[in-house]
């Protein structure tokens, strides 16, 4: 019965079977054959963002009009249609990171409703538990551009006997003939979207080296052309490096822009990590940056981060645009952020202020607490809950020997936290005013020493030994001064910051504000087992307080 499928297809005769579509809509990046200038963006503002549109524009239909032709080829020929499989906007040729069964990490084309269809055709039922005998598409480009895919249609019609038709009559996978050509014609449509990718990338390092913005959504502090400032954000900018050149934790920062109303560019509220983005962009002091994706080898985890784009002599390239603030003011700034964020636990997530905040510290366990509500037979309050070291065997595995009172700690660490931002504040006004740094000259010489260290290098005037030694000589002393420059930064805008009353603020903050003090200050708080009764929650808890100048900006603690 099944070659019988098969044989019958291949003549047109669809009498008496039921048949599915696979209808998808892709849009592919189309753009000029060729390089782009400066000049390409001045009028439409298209950026480094590709244009959208269907490859093959003629023959590449709407939803509804691929339905209607399967449709109408199937009944047509004494067939039933039955079920449509839908891909809206999905590639058939762009891959993407994944797991392998393995464990390990490869690039594939990513497209489930394409591998459903596959298997339910294997089945012969489709998701409304139809009998399906075939599938159909609107032409070869509709069903693949991936040569691995085209395996696997090809795999169900020989080895399934399910036929896999199209309307134009570009696929023919029911014959040995039809199918080395469908491998023929998918590895040039696959070449085509490799063309076209190649060119995209090329036009957009050609904006990048021409200072041209970036695509997309215009950023903050920034007008519509992405070129000019808007005022009113771009003196909420230089108030956020403000504040984060003089310590503010990051948290006092979201709360101050939510209070006075600033919101992104998107309409949303500002959040921890949105603030560290921004200022981790050297957008904001002129310089062109690009988005890279770095793979760790070993775990597969990807981390995005924002670089510089350099021209052909190491410089950083300048954008068109009016930067916020000073290159001096903005390298401070990456210097106590860090250059590269690292992923997030989501610590707003919790609904418990010292969740993963706590760590038993009975014999070394250093298990973070779970939260344990109070069974009714103690006769507490509604909501009243406990910290608790979770027992042997569960996951992850603690003593089980710690409990502690969870509103009483809450209180506790609530107050040291504000007790300890006191003291910084208290700390800073007592700094002396160091407000000038007059070794810009000494600095500008030392860069003019690298500059032509690197340029007797390319020469070939000095040897590589002579190169190496003297540019690392150079570029300590560069860092030395860089770093009492970005100290003297962080002074004046201290200076200029005014305090936060965290004691009078604290019970109106949020609870993801709250943790987000206590996560920017402590790197964790050590619970001792309670030894007899009634012994004070203070004395029981020891906290970790994290280095000045290292404050938690990704949330890990």
């Amino acid at each position: 019965m099944d070659n019988e499928l098969v044989e019958r297809a291949r003549w047109g005769d669809l009498k008496g079977q039921n048949w599915a579509g696979l209808v998808r809509l892709s849009f592919e990046t189309e753009v000029d054959e060729g390089p782009a200038t400066a000049d390409d963006d001045a009028t439409d503002n298209t950026d480094a963002k590709p244009v959208f549109r269907p490859m093959t524009g003629r023959d590449i239909k709407g939803r509804d009009e691929q339905e209607k032709d399967n449709r109408s080829f199937v009944e047509s020929r004494g067939g039933r249609y039955v079920y449509t499989y839908e891909e809206p906007d999905t590639s058939a040729w762009k891959r993407k990171r994944v797991r392998l069964p393995n464990g390990e990490i490869g690039y594939r084309v990513v497209r489930p409703v394409f591998e459903g269809a596959l298997e339910d055709l294997k089945r012969g039922t489709a998701p409304n538990g139809q009998r399906i005998d075939g599938l159909i598409v609107y032409d070869i480009d509709r069903l693949t551009r991936d040569n691995r895919h085209l395996e696997d249609a090809i795999e169900v019609v020989q080895n399934f006997g399910r036929p896999i038709i199209d309307i134009t009559g570009s696929l023919d996978l029911l014959t040995d003939n039809g199918r080395t050509v469908a491998r023929i014609v998918t590895a040039t449509n696959n070449k085509q979207s490799a063309d076209t990718a190649r060119r995209v990338a090329r036009k957009h390092r050609a904006m990048q080296q021409a200072g041209i913005p970036a695509g997309g959504r215009r950023p903050f502090g920034w007008k519509d052309d992405k070129r000019t400032l808007d005022p009113y954000e771009a003196k909420w900018l230089r108030k956020i490096v403000d504040w984060v050149l003089a310590d503010r934790p990051i948290s006092a920062i979201v709360h101050d822009l939510r209070r006075n109303g600033v919101r992104t560019t998107s309409g949303h509220e500002w959040s921890r990590e949105g603030i560290k983005v921004v200022m981790r962009n050297p957008r904001i002091c002129g310089y062109r940056s690009r988005q890279v994706i770095d793979i760790d080898p070993v775990t597969g985890m990807q981390n995005t981060r924002v670089e510089f784009v350099l021209d052909d002599k190491g410089k950083p390239v300048k954008g068109q645009w009016t930067p916020v603030v000073s290159v001096e003011k903005w390298e401070a700034v990456r210097e106590l952020l860090g250059a590269n964020p690292a992923p997030a636990p989501g610590h707003n997530t919790r609904k418990y202020l010292l969740r993963g905040t706590l760590r038993c510290d009975r014999d070394g366990c250093s298990t973070p607490l779970r939260v344990m509500k109070a069974p009714k037979s103690r006769n507490k309050p509604e909501g009243y809950f406990y910290y608790v070291c979770p027992s042997r065997g569960s996951a992850p595995s603690g003593c089980g020997g710690t409990k502690l009172a969870g509103p009483e700690a809450d209180k506790v660490v609530s107050m040291m936290v504000i007790a300890k931002h006191q003291e910084e504040e208290a700390k800073r006004k007592a700094m002396p005013d160091v407000l000038t740094w007059d070794k810009a000259e000494e600095l500008k010489r030392v860069q003019e020493d690298i500059d032509d260290l690197k340029s007797a290098r390319r020469a070939r005037t000095i040897t590589a030994e002579t190169y190496f030694a003297q540019l690392a000589e150079h570029e300590a002393e560069k860092r030395q001064l860089i770093s009492e420059r970005n100290k003297v930064q962080r002074r004046q805008a201290a200076a200029k910051s005014t305090a936060v009353d965290l004691a009078a603020e604290w019970d109106g903050l949020m609870l993801s504000e709250k943790r987000g003090y206590i996560e920017d200050m402590l790197l964790a708080v050590l619970v001792s087992p309670a030894v007899g009764r009634g012994k004070p929650v203070r004395e029981r808890l020891e906290p970790v307080w994290r280095p000045k100048g290292e404050q938690a900006q990704d949330g890990s603690p």
